[in-house]
């Protein structure tokens, strides 16, 4: 009987810890691959994650270098159109420069002379100039430079502007350049 009874013993020794169920030692062996592999999967989404924030910085300082560079090249050339048209009007003044000394008839150098300033004028209208209208108009400080006061010739012309020194000009709506008037008080 002794032998039967070291045999039980020997059982119980065998049998695992009552504690510990055959699916958490079976979930602990699996564990540790599972958690291996995520680890290699974390690590290659990171190093995806990296390579794309590395492409994307390289494509933001390319877009930045060629914007600047157009930029540039905007700026530069930003008054081409101006300039060519003006050319032709410079054309006309050399032509108009050599009839003023050719010829001593002041209606005809009065009429090329007045052609010349027209062609000036339609260039500048046709870019997105325009006059400022402002003799007999209400003084505005957004619009006006006031060169001086002047007592006003009726009470209806207090602050008023009654001469227009040097013109005010809109390019394209917007104010290029204040119109330096003489104002009524």
């Amino acid at each position: 009987m002794q032998e039967n009874e070291t045999v039980e013993i020997e059982q119980e020794n065998i049998e695992p810890n009552p504690g510990i169920g055959e699916k958490e030692i079976e979930n602990n062996n699996l564990e540790s691959p599972t958690n291996e592999d995520k680890a290699e999967k974390l690590e290659v989404e990171l190093s995806e994650q990296k390579d794309k924030y590395l492409r994307l910085m390289a494509e933001f300082e390319n877009y930045k270098r060629r914007t600047s560079k157009e930029r540039i090249e905007l700026i530069q050339t930003a008054g081409k159109d101006v300039i060519i048209s003006m050319l032709e009007v410079l054309d006309d003044v050399d032509r108009a420069e050599k009839q003023l000394n050719s010829s001593d008839d002041i209606a005809v150098q009065k009429e090329g002379i007045q052609l010349v300033f027209n062609k000036i004028r339609n260039s500048l209208y046709a870019k997105g100039v325009k006059v400022m209208e402002s003799v007999n108009t209400d003084f505005d400080v957004e619009k006006h430079e006031a060169i001086t006061e002047i007592p006003a010739p009726t009470d209806k012309m207090k602050g008023k502007v009654l001469d227009e020194v040097q013109k005010g000009y809109y390019l394209n709506d917007k104010l290029i350049r204040f119109a330096k008037v003489v104002v009524g008080n």
